[in-house]
């Protein structure tokens, strides 16, 4: 699955880029922020997180049966999912942004760069909400997960279990991912998408496998990243004069200048 998610994003990035061509912004002009289909989606991941609640310690014990802990699979594929939500995540935005801007490819840096950006607000989001909720992750609390205490989480990460950071990462990836790469290459929302957004998935239950969240830590998650992805693709597109952009998407290839590396002014039109 990681080599699939990896093979797939590299085959729409060189779709994309044959014969150096680049489509227009397809959102023209400012765009509200936040839509009615954003309160809908809000709304149904809050009733997602609050209907998983009273299950939280079902299926944290489903997962922590000895017989799934011993699983050489299960174990191997919980570590590989985790490590692609964290820091897998950063570091594959982070390189596809470097990787454009050497290459003068605008869409790749563009979606390097949204994606960083994404993942750096979903820390931004998680962070005092971890601290403010101070929720004891499973392996502190046991056959309790309704440990919850106001400003507990600054004692440590132990009671910084809600939300799951892990898995807000890795959607808040899948979702920049998939509306940026759809922007440009349409049937990639029936590719890309449900790849990515399983693979995200499999980051939040990987972090239940390794008893550091409940299912309702994951939800939870799962709805920050999902929510900022979007917001962010849809704000920088719809303002495609914003700062961040400005600075940050006008490199171009680097070449040789008199012995040194130096940037020039990319000459595609986006």
């Amino acid at each position: 699955m990681p080599s699939l998610i990896r093979a797939v994003l590299c085959a729409s990035l060189l779709g994309g880029s044959v014969a150096g061509a680049q489509t227009a912004d397809t959102i023209s002009g400012p765009k509200p922020l936040f839509t009615v289909g954003d309160v809908l989606m809000v709304g149904g991941f809050t009733l997602a997180t609050i209907a998983l609640a009273p299950a939280d310690q079902f299926f944290t014990h489903q997962l922590r049966e000895p017989a799934r802990q011993s699983n050489k699979v299960l174990h191997g594929g919980a570590t590989i999912f985790r490590l692609l939500g964290n820091p897998g995540s950063m570091i594959t935005g982070a390189g596809l942004y470097l990787l454009g801007t050497a290459n003068g490819q605008r869409r790749t840096q563009d979606l390097g760069l949204h994606t960083v950006e994404a993942i750096v607000l979903g820390y931004a989001a998680t962070g005092p909400i971890k601290i403010v909720t101070g929720r004891a992750r499973p392996r502190i609390s046991g056959n309790d997960a309704s440990k919850f205490q106001f400003l507990r989480g600054l004692r440590g990460d132990d009671y910084q279990s809600f939300p799951s950071g892990h898995t807000t990462t890795g959607f808040a990836f899948a979702a920049t991912v998939a509306s940026e790469t759809q922007r440009w290459w349409p049937g990639s929302r029936w590719i890309i998408g449900p790849i990515l957004y399983g693979g995200a998935t499999l980051t939040g239950v990987s972090r239940m496998y390794n008893n550091a969240h409940w299912a309702s830590d994951v939800m939870a998650g799962a709805a920050i990243g999902t929510l900022v992805g979007l917001k962010v693709v849809r704000y920088q597109h719809s303002h495609p004069d914003n700062w961040l952009d400005r600075k940050l998407l006008r490199a171009g290839v680097v070449h040789m200048n008199g012995g040194g590396w130096v940037p020039t002014l990319s000459t595609v039109v986006y």
